[in-house]
Parts: structure tokens; C-alpha cells; sequence
């Protein structure tokens, strides 16, 4: 079965051969465009979604003493996790129509899950953040899709490098050491930035294996899905490395 993020296990597209390259460079933009466009759509309803939950946050995900995450708290953080494992997993097996209702399923729990970075940080701190993060993302992914460089020999160190970063943020979560949080904050940003070029050209390649096929669709959505993580975990990273707390 073909795994969507692995050109190599999707064999040669046979719908391209013969298919003049101007036409083959429309649709390669086309299909750009919407993967971009379905991931800057997921930002913005988390966005709004956080900013308009932010006022309840604390009542509801917060428990009564303050002391942690009420029960629901930590559903809505777990729940975009488990979206993630859903569409990854299941991408083969589901419809693309599917894929599109748990993709916005997932940017609206995130939503949720984000609203509480307004009970720590201040709006102002936030906003700078976002749009530094955009500026800094927008750059990384143009540098992605341009490059005549291969990145693919980025990819393992980079994925070992967030697998490191998680065991690294397991631990603080003991040793609970501002020096080690504020280390973990400038690697993350600077893992999710290399991850930003790279999946930008993963998924660009990907193109050339499912046009024409019933999995363009969903390496569209899976492909927003991706470049909307590296975005969201880059913001986080950046957003605990130089805001503003309340």
C-alpha cells in the first residue's frame, strides 16, 4: 500500500509521462497552491478559535485551584495528537472528503488547545511572535520549494533531532530548569525551521507520484497537515524563547 509521504513507495505515475512540461509545471503550482492554501486556512481558524475561547480557557480548562489542567483541559490538549494518528494512519483507507473533515476538526481542537497561551503570555507578545514566525516561515518554505539543492539528507537528522527535543522536554518536565527550557525553546525553533525547507520540498516532489491519481486529493490535505505542524510547533517554540509573560 502506498505510504503518501514516501515518493518512493508510490512507483512511477505513469499520468505524467508524456505530459508536456509547461503543463506539468501548472499543475505542480496548482497543487502547491492549495496545499498552502489549506494549511494557511487551518492556521487562521485555530487562530480565531483560540482568540474567541481565550476568555473561557481558564474556567474550563484550567481546574478550579489552578493547579494544572481540569479533566477537559487535558482532552482538548491530547485530542489534536489523536487526530494526527487518525489521518496519518488512515490516509490509505479513507476518503479524501474524510481527510478534509478531520483536518478541520483538528486545526478547531488546536484552537482550543492554543487558547490557553492567552492566560500566559500577553496579546502583544503573542501577535509580534505569530507574525515573526510567519516572516521567518514564509522565507524557509520559498528557500524549500526553490532550492536546487536535495534536502533529503536533512530528513533523518532532523526527525532524530525532534525525537532528542522530546525526550529532552520529558525530562524538564521533572527538573522543571528555565536554563534547559530556554535551550529547549532555541533548538526546537531552529529543528521546525530546518523541518519547514524540507517538508517543503518533500511535498513538492511528492507531485510528480500522485498526479492524476485518487491520492492527490489527500497528499493535499496530508501535505497542509505537515506544513501546519512545522508552523505551529515553530510558533510555540519561538513563542516561549522571547514572549512576553502575564
Amino acid at each position: 500500500m502506498a505510504n503518501w509521504q514516501d515518493p518512493q513507495t508510490t512507483g512511477v505515475n505513469t499520468a505524467t509521462v508524456g505530459v508536456p512540461r509547461a503543463a506539468r509545471d501548472a499543475g505542480l503550482r496548482s497543487y502547491m497552491l492549495s496545499v498552502y492554501n489549506y494549511m494557511a486556512s487551518g492556521v487562521l481558524l485555530t487562530g480565531i478559535i483560540a482568540l474567541l475561547f481565550a476568555p473561557y480557557a481558564g474556567q474550563v480548562l484550567i481546574r478550579p485551584d489552578g493547579q494544572g489542567m481540569s479533566m477537559l483541559g487535558w482532552i482538548v490538549t491530547l485530542s489534536p495528537l489523536g487526530f494526527v494518528f487518525a489521518m496519518s494512519f488512515g490516509v490509505n483507507r479513507m476518503r479524501t472528503s474524510t481527510l478534509q473533515l478531520l483536518f478541520w476538526g483538528f486545526a478547531a481542537v488546536m484552537g482550543l488547545s492554543m487558547s490557553t497561551l492567552f492566560l500566559v503570555y500577553t496579546g502583544t507578545s503573542i501577535a509580534q511572535t505569530f507574525f515573526a514566525t510567519s516572516a521567518a516561515y514564509l522565507g524557509l518554505s520559498l528557500y524549500g520549494y526553490t532550492t536546487k539543492r536535495d534536502l533529503s539528507g536533512l530528513g533523518t537528522f532532523l526527525i532524530m533531532g525532534v525525537v532528542g527535543l522530546l525526550v529532552a522536554m520529558l525530562i524538564n518536565m521533572f527538573l522543571q530548569s528555565s536554563a534547559m527550557a530556554l535551550a529547549i525553546s532555541a533548538i526546537g525553533v531552529l529543528l521546525f525551521a530546518g523541518l519547514t525547507a524540507y517538508d517543503t520540498q518533500r511535498i513538492k516532489s511528492m507531485y510528480a507520484y500522485v498526479a492524476g491519481t485518487e491520492m492527490l486529493g489527500k497528499s493535499v490535505i496530508m501535505g497542509a497537515l505537515t506544513l501546519y505542524l512545522d508552523f505551529i510547533n515553530m510558533f510555540q517554540f519561538l513563542l516561549s524563547f522571547m514572549g512576553d509573560r502575564r
